[in-house]
């Protein structure tokens, strides 16, 4: 989707609904500090005692959800340049990409801090990895700043379902103190962005429907980049931490009922087309995961034979 004259304007037209909506996340979200739910006292010299894989107390399940969501948030700096890179300097974007690059940064600090001081990764391996996943780097093509709404409200929807499920799924309180902390600053944060996308639907409803259905059709998470991502995702999606079905159920279709896309009233017959396209991108993603789901119980009916 190009950036275009009217993309621009229209991001102009809701800077005041930008500006209110930050001014209510700043109200509504609370400051923590992670160096206050760290258990410090588990910690022990790596040096003085290496790590070995007997240490863990999580499963690997969900150690591996844990790792590849501190890897996802360590390419931050990379996000922080699309978001504020898309928008004029006078804009209040670049006030809020500050604040939300300020507030996602403590993050990796917790979730590093908790791995390493529980003893739950290889911390050499884990190093290496951040590395090597910041060293790749991140990259969204769309120049559209419509699109960059869109996107994330998807986005931090998603990351809020997959930071919560890994601590619900963890059986530590202190994983799930931490992981619930991050949790809900991406639920901030997603609030956010959906309610800018709302206010741009409004005045621009099939610009911002090619958005949401460029964006949806072919949704991929930021941290495909990771080393063994594509692996660690089917781990992640057999635990049940998040998978095509969670994303369709407690993603998408959450999106479209707030959106009230069902119920538009298109203003010409491309909005009307891609309503439709959109309603059906729910259903198709629910056939893709019913299709995995078959496919492990198959797996696991042959490995009981």
């Amino acid at each position: 989707m190009t950036a275009t004259a009217e993309s621009f304007e229209l991001v102009t037209t809701v800077e005041p609904e930008v500006s209110r909506l930050m001014a209510e996340h700043r109200e509504r979200r609370q400051h923590w500090y992670a160096h206050e739910v760290v258990p410090w006292e588990m910690g022990r010299s790596f040096r003085d005692e290496p790590w070995d894989e007997s240490q863990a107390t999580l499963s690997p399940e969900v150690r591996t959800a844990l790792q590849l969501n501190l890897l996802t948030e360590d390419n931050l700096p990379y996000y922080h340049a699309k978001i504020s890179g898309s928008f004029a300097e006078d804009s209040p974007m670049v006030e809020w990409s500050r604040l939300w690059t300020a507030e996602e940064g403590q993050h990796s600090i917790a979730i590093r801090n908790y791995l390493l001081a529980t003893r739950n990764c290889d911390p050499a391996n884990l190093e290496d990895e951040r590395v090597a996943t910041v060293t790749k780097g991140w990259r969204y093509d769309s120049p559209c700043p419509v699109e960059v709404f869109a996107y994330t409200s998807a986005q931090e929807l998603a990351t809020r379902i997959s930071h919560r499920n890994a601590g619900v799924k963890a059986d530590c309180e202190i994983a799930h103190e931490v992981m619930s902390r991050v949790a809900a600053d991406e639920n901030h944060h997603f609030l956010f962005y959906r309610g800018v996308t709302t206010a741009m639907l409004r005045e621009a409803p099939t610009l911002v429907l090619e958005a949401i259905h460029r964006v949806l059709a072919d949704f991929k998470m930021p941290g495909t980049g990771i080393p063994n991502f594509n692996r660690r995702a089917v781990s992640i999606a057999k635990a049940g931490i998040y998978n095509l079905r969670i994303h369709a159920e407690q993603v998408v279709r959450p999106l479209l009922r707030h959106w009230r896309i069902e119920d538009m009233d298109g203003p010409d017959a491309r909005a009307s087309e891609l309503q439709e396209k959109i309603l059906a991108i729910p259903d198709a993603l629910v056939a893709q995961a019913e299709a995995f789901e078959a496919r492990l119980a198959r797996r696991g009916a042959r490995a009981n034979a």
